[in-house]
């Protein structure tokens, strides 16, 4: 009786380091597809009793063709977040923080669903982040220009203006993609 036992938890501690396992190396084909959009959408229109033509036109108008980067996703492994901070702006550290946050949480929002095998090579690459360092907005922008030339997601947070800063200043831009294509457009910049 006891060697059964015994059996019964070596057989379900094999399950689930393997299941440990295959969820760590190939996660974006159990948790992060473009098959967990579909699915909701449908489970979303059997909740909708009202399933007329026009209801049907708008969601599809809603959803989102994905990202380039996600193309690049399939072939280039390593992948990198860079966070560019305005130094004219003359922030304190604890609102450069706060500014991060929000553009990291920003352009993960935007990639969530259009690039989900991009934002997972990010998230198995350690999610590593970048802080650089930029003089003005113009130059900020015209290094987003950079970026999406080169097919980049990229996004700015603008601020409320309720602490340190001017309202609707550009303070913080994110940038994520693979490190050879990221580090085109901003490998000249400084760390901050």
């Amino acid at each position: 009786m006891e060697v059964s036992w015994l059996s019964a938890i070596l057989v379900g501690a094999g399950y689930l380091a393997f299941g440990y396992f295959i969820g760590s190396h190939y996660p974006h084909r159990f948790f992060f597809s473009n098959r967990f959009s579909s699915l909701k959408e449908k489970d979303d229109s059997l909740l909708n009793h009202n399933n007329n033509s026009k209801q049907k036109k708008n969601s599809k108008s809603k959803i989102k063709d994905s990202l380039e980067v996600e193309q690049l996703a399939e072939i280039l492994e390593d992948f990198k977040m860079i966070l560019v901070v305005r130094n004219d702006l003359k922030m304190g550290k604890g609102k450069i923080a706060a500014q991060c946050s929000h553009a990291t949480l920003g352009l993960y929002k935007k990639v969530l669903y259009r690039a989900p095998k991009a934002l997972n090579r990010w998230e198995m690459s350690a999610q590593p982040k970048v802080v650089v360092k930029i003089e003005s907005e113009e130059d900020m922008l015209a290094l987003q220009e950079r970026a999406k030339s080169l097919k980049l997601p990229t996004h700015i947070t603008i601020d409320a203006g309720r602490t340190q800063i001017a309202p609707n200043s550009r303070t913080v831009m994110a940038i994520l993609g693979p490190v050879e294509v990221v580090d085109e457009v901003t490998g000249g910049l400084k760390l901050l």
